[in-house]
C-alpha cells in the first residue's frame, strides 16, 4: 500500500493504493472537527441509516462478495438510540471492500475515494471541495509522472534499437544485397523480438487493430518496454555468437516471459511492504 499525504486546507489526508483503487483517510478527515477522537466521529456517521444505505449500494455495485442478507440486518437496526456501528464490525459482518482499518501508527480507517468524498460532505460540505480539487491535481501529477516514465522507457529502447539493428547490419545482412532485401532482413528480425515479447509480429498487430496508430511498441506497458529494451541488447549479442533466428527466438521468449514474471512479482511484493 503506497501511502501519499494530500494536503488540504493546511490538513494532511492520507491516500493509499489497494485493489488498485484509491482509498483516503477518514480518520484524518475526522480530526477537522474532532482533533483528539476521530474514532467518535467515524462511529457517529455509521449509525445513520443514510450512511448505511449508502454504503450497502456502493458494496452491491463494486462486490460480488458482499453479504447482502448480514447489511438488511444492518439497516434495520440503524438510526435506532441503541445502535453502534464500528468500521471493524461493517467489514467483518459484511465483507465489505470499500471500508479497511489499518492498525499502528500510521494506521486509520481508510475508505474507497467514493465514500471518502460523501464522508467529506457530513464533515464539512466546503472541505469536500477541496479535498476533490486536491484529489484531482495529484491524479494528474501521477499521470504525468507515468507518462514521463512510459516516454523514457520508450526512448531507451529505441535507442537499443540501433544496437541491434547494428548488430543485424554487421554480420546478417550480406554485402551486395538489394535495399528491399535489407529492409526485409531488418523486418523480420524486430519480429523476433515482437514474437519473443508480444507473441505476435507488427503487421498481425495492425491486422487486429487497424484504428490503432503507430505501431505495437508504442502500446506497450512500462514492464514490456524494460525488457525490450534487454531483449534488443541480448538479440546483438546471440547474433554476434552466430545464433540462428530460430534459437534466438526460443532463447529471447524464455528470457522476456522471465523477466516480465520477475517484475510483476517485484511490484507485488513492493506493493505488500508499502
Amino acid at each position: 500500500m503506497n501511502k501519499i499525504d494530500l494536503k488540504v486546507q493546511g490538513n494532511i489526508i492520507s491516500k493509499i493504493s489497494f485493489l488498485k483503487e484509491d482509498y483516503i483517510s477518514i480518520t484524518d478527515i475526522a480530526r477537522i472537527k474532532n482533533a483528539s477522537e476521530p474514532k467518535d466521529v467515524v462511529k457517529n456517521w455509521m449509525r445513520s441509516r443514510s450512511t448505511i444505505e449508502f454504503l450497502g449500494i456502493w458494496e452491491s455495485l463494486n462486490n460480488e462478495n458482499f453479504k447482502g442478507v448480514e447489511f438488511d440486518s444492518l439497516l434495520f437496526d440503524a438510526g435506532s438510540n441503541s445502535f453502534t456501528l464500528s468500521p471493524s464490525k461493517w467489514i467483518q459482518t459484511t465483507n465489505a471492500i470499500g471500508i479497511i482499518s489499518k492498525q499502528g501508527k500510521s494506521g486509520g480507517t481508510f475508505v474507497h475515494k467514493d465514500i471518502a468524498f460523501e464522508f467529506a460532505s457530513w464533515v464539512n460540505s466546503g472541505f469536500k471541495l477541496y479535498l476533490i480539487k486536491e484529489y484531482q491535481r495529484l491524479k494528474e501529477e501521477e499521470s504525468s509522472r507515468l507518462n514521463l516514465e512510459w516516454n523514457f522507457q520508450r526512448t531507451l529502447s529505441k535507442i537499443n534499437y540501433h544496437i541491434h539493428t547494428d548488430a543485424i547490419k554487421e554480420y546478417l545482412i550480406p554485402k551486395t544485397v538489394t535495399k528491399q532485401q535489407i529492409s526485409y532482413i531488418y523486418a523480420t528480425e524486430a519480429d523476433v523480438l515482437n514474437i519473443a515479447l508480444f507473441g505476435i509480429t507488427s503487421k498481425e498487430w495492425q491486422q487486429n487493430n487497424p484504428n490503432l496508430k503507430g505501431n505495437i511498441r508504442d502500446y506497450a506497458t512500462i514492464e514490456q518496454l524494460v525488457v525490450l529494451s534487454n531483449l534488443e541488447s541480448l538479440n546483438s549479442v546471440l547474433i554476434q555468437q552466430d545464433f540462428n533466428q530460430e534459437i534466438r527466438l526460443i532463447q529471447l521468449n524464455k528470457i522476456a516471459i522471465n523477466q516480465i514474471q520477475a517484475l510483476v512479482n517485484h511490484k507485488k511484493s513492493l506493493e505488500k511492504l508499502i
